[in-house]
């Protein structure tokens, strides 16, 4: 048995965060049951065609469930909603702010049917407070969230390559509906909760939020290489590749000398003799380092880096990281179904020795939709005037 097995997850959701989160409830094994618009469904499976004909976001944070398109502005598909939210375990929806109250689906009005529900809203600034009706694109919580200040480079700020406000309000409603279920175990009453992408994300902040602790100065924005820490990033080798470093501590400093750059004397020289000194002396450090470094090739450089126990890493591109040795060694890539045929998927991290993943196809746009119908008792009769209204 998996974990979520017998929970059933209704999910008013678009886009990335709250089918991320979704995602990994399913991947536990609730049944994840996904409200779409009829005809186009979510507008994530538009957002380009990179995956077979498929959209890359869709692709990745909507396998294992079931597609129930539905016209919420018709009150039979309304009614429709309301009945299988009634015998559900968790809704999550990540709608414009108020959009679902307005539809009579806010927590107070579904927990007075179903007291068990756990309801979680996902939106960009929370269900109060007076950025609550702004629009909150992943972009604009990485600026609000002040990512994009401590991110690029000295001359110019850069965004995460990924949606990583929405990666962090999925993330922490995933884990806030686990415990909610865990708590009415206890309980036996259901939950409200209320993520927003900026507090996520702003809690994924502590580092620089408190280096730059009551007026303080902030980090600096150093592209690869860390704020902080020196030598600490990305240095090319001869081959035009590049290799990633870092040191943490002077006895790691010492052996970088000896080992790696064969330089044992420059441990001690004043400009480079503790981590402050290398931070200040950036430019002159680098200048060594990547003196030596162009006589080598990357591998020829991990080599010397992994003799002398510093951590290193290649820096790799998509393609690597699909044919990456690790990942195949401990067999972390499966086939799914989906409209397209078999897509090759990562397994979830935190591997567990009690169960398996559930690992299931992608759905096609209402794709469940009549079998759903059938079980919240709707005739073929009832089902076919639905999809005449164009309201499934």
């Amino acid at each position: 048995m998996r974990p979520l097995d017998g929970i059933t997850v209704v999910s008013l959701e678009h886009a990335i965060a709250a089918p991320f989160c979704t995602r990994q409830l399913a991947d536990l094994g609730a049944r994840v049951i996904k409200v779409e618009r009829p005809g186009s469904g979510d507008f994530a499976r538009d957002y380009d065609h990179r995956t077979r004909g498929l959209a890359s976001h869709f692709v990745w944070v909507n396998r294992s469930k079931e597609s129930l398109t539905l016209d919420l502005k018709q009150p039979q598909a309304l009614a429709a909603l309301k009945d299988l939210v009634a015998k559900a375990d968790v809704v999550v929806q990540n709608l414009a702010p108020g959009a679902a109250a307005r539809m009579g689906l806010s927590y107070e009005a579904l927990s007075a049917a179903n007291p068990r529900l756990i309801v979680c809203d996902i939106s960009g600034y929370g269900n109060d407070g007076p950025y609550r009706d702004k629009k909150a694109y992943d972009l604009l919580i990485q600026s609000e969230a002040g990512f994009l200040s401590v991110t690029g480079t000295p001359q110019e700020p850069c965004k995460s390559g990924n949606s990583i406000a929405d990666i962090a309000a999925g993330m922490y409603a995933y884990s806030a509906v686990l415990a909610a279920l865990m708590q009415r175990q206890k309980t036996g009453q259901g939950s409200h909760i209320d993520v927003s992408m900026l507090e996520s994300l702003a809690e994924w902040m502590g580092f620089p939020l408190y280096y730059a602790y009551e007026g303080a100065p902030p980090p600096q924005r150093s592209g690869a290489s860390h704020a902080t820490i020196y030598p600490y990033g990305p240095f090319e080798a001869g081959d035009g590749k590049t290799v990633m470093l870092g040191l943490q501590n002077e006895r790691e400093w010492k052996l970088f000398c000896d080992k790696v750059l064969l330089q044992p004397a420059l441990a001690a020289d004043p400009r480079f003799s503790s981590n402050a000194a290398r931070n200040e002396h950036r430019d002159a450090l680098r200048s060594v380092i990547v003196g030596v470094f162009a006589h080598l090739t990357a591998q020829e450089v991990i080599v010397r880096l992994d003799a002398a126990q510093i951590a290193n890493a290649r820096v790799n591109g998509m393609a690597d990281v699909w044919a990456h040795p690790q990942l195949e060694a401990r067999g972390r890539f499966r086939d799914v179904g989906s409209p397209a045929g078999a897509i090759t998927a990562l397994l979830p991290p935190a591997a567990n020795n009690s169960f398996d993943y559930r690992m299931d196809p992608i759905p096609a746009v209402g794709q469940h939709s009549e079998a759903i119908l059938r079980e919240l008792g709707r005739s073929d009769a009832d089902i076919a005037g639905l999809r005449a209204a164009g309201a499934i």
